[in-house]
């Protein structure tokens, strides 16, 4: 199969969706892999790292899409890139349909089989392509908050672990999941005082046992979020519905309420985000203030560390790639239904049940 990986063109998104590694282990799988030119040079990889494991270099996007079947990419393909599909290309990227109209009406004008990687699960139930970016992102949402709780960040001048005789700041993490937990687990690392809110007992006990008792592990309920608000300086939201787009779990008569110059990290906001007053943002231009309160809502977080953000990628990846490329999306989608799981749109039609629930009186 020909597979392309062209050049990421989301906002300082310097990831791409092969390494060279990766792209090594296709062509000696019997593969032909064209790579966009420039696409890993933002990271490290040069076009000679690729040629020297026997990719093609592809001069543009246009050349590097009219010349593959199966698109391996990192984010969601931006209009242009859409523009370049048709019903022969099988896409495989993180897509975020759910909270994108005009992405999810594009993608089907195109015909292509498009495969997200936030969609695809495991035996357990557990989403192993999204898994790795929401470690990353939950590390860094609390290097944001840092940086931003800072004053020349906007932010209210506090030191996330205090110091001697001076209290550490309040985090409070609103999901218990991957993001989550990683969020928890550096800012308990750094000194901070750690609250982790979820709404499963189970995973409340895990992380209850887990820390013997250094996190405060609460069920989340409106009555819980008022009360630690007030006093919270930094509050991460990594709140997951798989496919679908997040519930707003944090109103702004809520955000209201917290300390002027506090911080707010979404990292579900690639799913819409999970506080009412979250609005995308990029790495240029990453915060905004309302209610008084600095938001960070970022929508390629993991961007910010591409190099450690790729590699672990595709480590993920590969053997779904693998996979589509030696049986073809459709076959490969037959012998695999966790695979099967992340197929969003194809044919010109919405596949995937909590995208068809989130387009429900917009799109169909």
């Amino acid at each position: 199969m020909r597979v392309g990986t062209p050049k990421e063109v989301k906002n300082r998104e310097f990831r791409v969706g092969l390494t060279p590694d990766g792209a090594h282990e296709l062509i000696h799988a019997g593969h032909e892999v064209t790579i966009e030119t420039q696409a890993g040079a933002g990271i490290g990889f040069s076009d000679q790292d690729y040629l020297a494991v026997g990719c093609r270099i592809a001069p543009d996007a246009e050349s590097l899409f009219a010349g593959a079947d199966l698109i391996v990419k990192v984010k969601e393909p931006q209009p242009a890139e859409i523009a370049r599909l048709t019903p022969e290309h099988t896409l495989f990227t993180y897509l975020h349909l759910a909270p994108d109209p005009e992405q999810t009406r594009a993608l089907m004008a195109s015909g292509a089989t498009c495969i997200a990687y936030e969609t695809v699960t495991d035996v357990h139930g557990r989403l192993p392509l999204l898994t790795p970016m929401s470690e990353v992102a939950g590390r860094l949402s609390i290097q944001a908050g840092i940086r931003f709780l800072e004053i020349s960040g906007g932010g209210s001048g506090v030191l996330l672990g205090g110091v001697t005789g001076v209290a550490p700041a309040k985090v409070v993490v609103i999901g218990g999941g991957v993001s989550g937990h990683n969020a928890a687990q550096m800012a308990l690392g750094l000194g901070a005082q750690v609250t982790v809110l979820d709404r499963s007992m189970d995973r409340l006990r895990e992380l209850g046992d887990l820390y013997g008792g250094r996190i405060t592990a609460l069920y989340s309920s409106k009555a819980v979020i008022d009360s630690l608000l007030k006093d919270a300086d930094l509050v991460v939201g990594a709140v997951l519905a798989p496919g679908a787009a997040a519930p707003k779990v944090v109103s702004r008569a809520q955000v209201a309420t917290m300390k002027p110059g506090s911080v707010i990290v979404d990292i579900a906001i690639d799913q819409g985000g999970c506080f009412e007053t979250s609005r995308p943002t990029t790495h240029d231009e990453p915060t905004y203030l309302a209610e008084g309160v600095r938001h960070y809502c970022v929508t390629n977080m993991p961007a910010a560390v591409a190099r450690t953000a790729t590699q672990a990628l595709t480590t993920a990846t590969l053997p779904f790639v693998l996979a589509l490329a030696n049986k073809g999306a459709t076959r490969a989608m037959a012998d695999d239904p966790h695979l099967a799981a992340g197929l969003n749109v194809a044919g010109g039609r919405i596949v995937h049940p909590e995208v068809a629930h989130a387009m429900k009186g917009i799109l169909i």
